[in-house]
């Protein structure tokens, strides 16, 4: 039987603790919970102390961000399995078994994404990862149920299957691979880390998997919202380094030059819409890949396998065919 380790990582998140806490306690039973605390400044600690005193709290000793403030904690946490689930998650009855079932029939099966619904609309996909994620050849993310902006009703069209990247929302990963794997980048802090760490593990012949029959209810940008430029910069600065680590050699610089001529579109798009400060945001992300290009040149691996993508370019059908949704550029049953 494997050990689990929920771990949920917290900054200043004392009211969505006292939200979604309570349901993670009920439904995980089996389960050993922690409360990973970037050293907040509100009261969530003692709220923890006080009211949920079996909780085991985590004290790092600054923000270290999602990538570093996961590293650190997961140190000393020796269960067979992490859960690293978002503060802004609400789980469900029997949310844990089929993922357990799911690691224990296929033993390079390394990491698991439940289905993330949105916890307002709730037969709604919800944006962070809906029913599992890939990328495009110049490394667009998107999902099955939500493909840029456009979010699918959940009518159980998508199945349990592998796929390319699973969300850091609520992400499943056996201890062992993500000590293997060097856990997330910290250079990345936030943001798209996680896609990282499964191309990573991609490489390595590793298996992510989606499962159907595990469902949580996703809040979504709780802690950083769409709308704020600092997110933008993220998102972009963090791509183009997963981009310089994990491409296939061959692929390297046509890719991340085509890519930088896309960035700039998105940029004028932004002048267009009067958004200057994510236009600012983009210029400084791109200031950041090109300060730091050697560092990430060198974190490259030996093995990278070219067929990492879904598709050539989800921009082109999202935006000139309009496949809006999944099923309209790829096999339904999938």
């Amino acid at each position: 039987m494997k050990s689990i380790a929920i771990v949920i990582l917290n900054w200043n998140g004392k009211n969505l603790l006292e939200e979604f806490l309570p349901f993670v306690i009920e439904h995980s039973t089996n389960a050993t919970i922690y409360v990973a605390d970037n050293a907040s400044t509100d009261d969530s600690v003692a709220f923890i102390q006080d009211h949920y005193p079996k909780v085991s709290i985590i004290n790092n000793d600054k923000n270290y961000g999602y990538a570093g403030g996961y590293n650190t904690a997961l140190k000393n946490i020796e269960e067979d399995i992490y859960v690293l689930l978002n503060s802004d998650i609400e789980v469900t009855k029997d949310w844990l078994n089929p993922v357990i079932t799911m690691f224990n029939n296929d033993k390079k099966t390394a990491i698991i994404q439940p289905k993330i619904l949105d916890y307002y609309k709730r037969d709604y996909f919800e944006y962070a990862g809906a029913a599992g994620g890939f990328i495009d050849k110049y490394g667009y993310p998107f999902c099955r149920g939500r493909i840029f902006d456009t979010i699918e009703k959940d009518n159980k069209q998508y199945n349990d299957t592998e796929i390319f990247w699973a969300s850091g929302a609520c992400l499943f990963i056996k201890k062992d691979v993500f000590r293997e794997l060097g856990g997330f980048d910290e250079d990345f802090f936030a943001h798209q880390e996680e896609i990282d760490l499964c191309w990573r593990a991609f490489n390595n012949n590793y298996k992510i998997q989606f499962c159907s029959q595990s469902v949580v209810y996703h809040v979504g940008g709780a802690t950083l919202k769409n709308s704020n430029p600092r997110k933008t910069f993220l998102n972009f600065r963090n791509s183009l380094w997963m981009l310089t680590k994990n491409l296939p050699s061959k692929q390297l610089f046509p890719v991340l030059f085509i890519r930088l001529v896309l960035d700039g579109v998105a940029g004028i798009k932004f002048i267009f819409n009067g958004q200057f400060s994510h236009l600012y945001a983009i210029l400084k992300a791109h200031y950041c890949f090109y300060t730091k290009l050697s560092h990430f040149l060198k974190k490259r691996k030996a093995k990278q396998y070219k067929n990492y993508y879904k598709c050539s370019s989800i921009v082109y059908n999202y935006y000139l065919l309009k496949n809006k949704m999944f099923s309209h550029n790829f096999n339904n049953s999938l």
